[in-house]
């Protein structure tokens, strides 16, 4: 090999320590990309070396500039990213290429959840609820009683199922949830619960109106307190903000019975821990082998279960509650993980 005359050498090392690649070198000088790399690991090993492939078409500020429409919601995907920092960059730009540089960047895309429409008056709502209550101990919110009603589906449509599957498997029926064309029927059932534990739950048949409300309030709920020794004085009583609840019935029902209701903000199921509740016992009806054969057999799976349910699952329920308010506070009235 023969050695390169030291201006030569001189020339690539002050290319190198300019930022210039290896190609880029060879091409000037004439010499072989092996020879420039040799020279850089002798001389220049403090310079870093290209990883190699084709150059971003993503700078570092267009890349910050995609974080950002993402994360103000000035845009929802990733065609709405390309299509800005395509007018921006004036070249092309594919989704794709959005994509792989918010994953670098620390974002990944995730299913929206579900969640209750806000509007200005109900998040407004909510932190009235929340400011007023932020300061309340789980000692106070141990004299609540949650309740609430929940459609329980004959099939499973509440909630996936996963199951175990070696590559290449083949559809069988280990892997398939079965479901009928219409639905397989449902229920509606009312349910509460306190820190001792769960009350008394209700089949709801036909339509839930106020008069139905009512008489569940005057049975089910007030057979809740008699079997734990409560009174009227000893329990706060929540409900939401359905039009049957607010009805002039229940109204005076409250009144003739001395109940105190705790005033509850609409859209706001995050900051109901029954809610969580009904989570847990559709979990429960979901791990049975096989789907009821009808409706009756529901309700007696769904009695089962309930009646299973330890005071503890309540308990730890509730003792979120401060943790919701603040969540709540910190949102300023939207939206929570709850």
């Amino acid at each position: 090999m023969q050695p390169i005359p030291v201006i030569h050498q001189n020339q690539i090392l002050s290319m190198l320590d300019a930022g210039h690649s290896a190609g880029k070198i060879a091409s000037a000088t004439g010499y072989h990309i092996s020879t420039i790399s040799r020279l850089r690991s002798q001389h220049c090993s403090h310079i870093p070396k290209s990883a190699g492939g084709r150059p971003s078409k993503l700078s570092s500020t267009n890349i910050r500039h995609a974080v950002h429409l993402i994360s103000s919601g000035k845009a929802g995907t990733a065609v709405d990213v390309a299509k800005t920092l395509s007018n921006i960059t004036n070249q092309p730009l594919s989704a794709q290429t959005v994509r792989r540089s918010l994953k670098k960047a620390g974002m990944k895309a995730v299913v929206k959840k579900k969640k209750p429409f806000l509007k200005q008056r109900h998040r407004k709502a909510r932190m009235d609820f929340v400011l007023t209550h932020q300061h309340w101990t789980v000692e106070d919110w141990k004299k609540v009683v949650w309740s609430d009603e929940t459609k329980i589906n004959r099939l499973g449509s509440d909630g996936k199922k996963w199951a175990w599957k070696k590559a290449g498997e083949s559809l069988s029926d280990r892997l398939v949830e079965g479901t009928l064309k219409f639905g397989g029927g449902s229920l509606m059932v009312w349910g509460c619960m306190l820190w001792d534990g769960i009350g008394y739950a209700c089949r709801i048949d036909g339509r839930m109106d106020a008069e139905l409300y009512v008489k569940i309030l005057d049975e089910d709920l007030q057979a809740s307190l008699n079997y734990y020794g409560k009174t009227v004085e000893d329990i706060i009583f929540q409900q939401d903000g359905d039009s049957k609840h607010r009805s002039g019935k229940a109204r005076t029902w409250f009144e003739e019975n001395d109940f105190k209701v705790l005033s509850w903000p609409a859209q706001s199921p995050d900051l109901n821990p029954i809610e969580h509740l009904w989570d847990h016992l559709k979990r429960k009806l979901g791990g049975y082998e096989r789907p009821p054969s009808g409706i009756l057999e529901l309700w007696e799976r769904v009695e089962e279960e309930w009646n299973k349910i330890e005071p503890e699952v309540c308990q730890n329920l509730i003792e979120s509650m401060p943790r919701r308010v603040e969540a709540v506070l910190k949102a300023k009235g939207g939206h929570t993980k709850y």
